[in-house]
């Protein structure tokens, strides 16, 4: 295991639904903030890494577990780890702590390193990675395979300047923006994530149109981001409704 690093925050009135509940989308901007600051305390942060190596980070998996959603005003704790890393993949844990201290969201997030010019996956190498102290290991964690949608509900979106990180990709966080979005308001108000798979195929272009689909069985749904002909994005949600949430 690695070193952890934590932050605290009182959930603002901009990042929480109409339910009053932190939006998973912002959880997730807000941990790679924080795995960015433990990145720059550590003398190894984003910028460094593309001017020493031109490597960026990017992310290929989640893998989340909702027990329930923190509320506006309410303060949670981040915390971060780098668990291990093998030759290609690097395995970094988020867990999310209310004020009693449970943890009340989990999530495993896959990274690998990636050539800025090539746009090529490049192998990691230990010394980039020593500084977080991470442990290496063979063992490769595996996604689940997502079914092919058949039948599904479709709406297209256009890519804004807005939503693109400095490396020129669409952010992590918009792609669950256009997951959630395609089920529609009256859905989401009645339902949270109880589990997410979220992977991630392709980059979106700049500029261009994303179709999100997906098809909904009982609490299960299945999704596909697509642009161009090819898949971007795929993720599986076991849903649950609000008389079942855990408060």
């Amino acid at each position: 295991m690695g070193l952890t690093y934590q932050m605290k925050m009182k959930i603002p009135f901009d990042m929480a639904d109409m339910n009053g509940h932190i939006k998973l989308p912002d959880v997730i901007l807000l941990s790679l903030q924080v795995s960015g600051l433990q990145s720059i305390d550590l003398g190894i942060s984003d910028k460094a890494m593309l001017e020493k190596y031109n490597l960026v980070w990017i992310i290929t998996d989640y893998d989340i577990d909702v027990v329930r959603l923190p509320k506006f005003g309410e303060e949670m704790t981040i915390e971060t780890e780098a668990l291990s890393y093998n030759r290609l993949f690097c395995y970094r844990r988020f867990t999310i702590y209310d004020e009693a201290g449970s943890a009340v969201i989990n999530m495993l997030a896959t990274f690998v390193l990636m050539d800025r010019d090539s746009r090529k996956v490049h192998a990691v190498e230990p010394k980039i990675v020593a500084p977080y102290e991470a442990e290496f290991s063979k063992k490769l964690i595996r996604g689940p395979k997502y079914p092919e949608l058949k039948d599904s509900t479709s709406k297209d979106y256009h890519v804004r300047f807005y939503d693109l990180d400095m490396n020129g990709h669409v952010n992590n966080s918009k792609y669950l923006d256009w997951i959630f979005e395609v089920m529609g308001a009256d859905f989401l108000m009645e339902h949270i994530p109880r589990k997410i798979h979220l992977k991630y195929v392709k980059e979106v272009r700049p500029g261009g149109q994303i179709t999100s689909s997906y098809n909904l069985e009982g609490l299960e749904s299945n999704h596909q981001i697509s642009s161009d002909g090819d898949i971007n994005a795929q993720a599986s949600i076991m849903w649950r409704r609000w008389d079942d949430r855990a408060e």
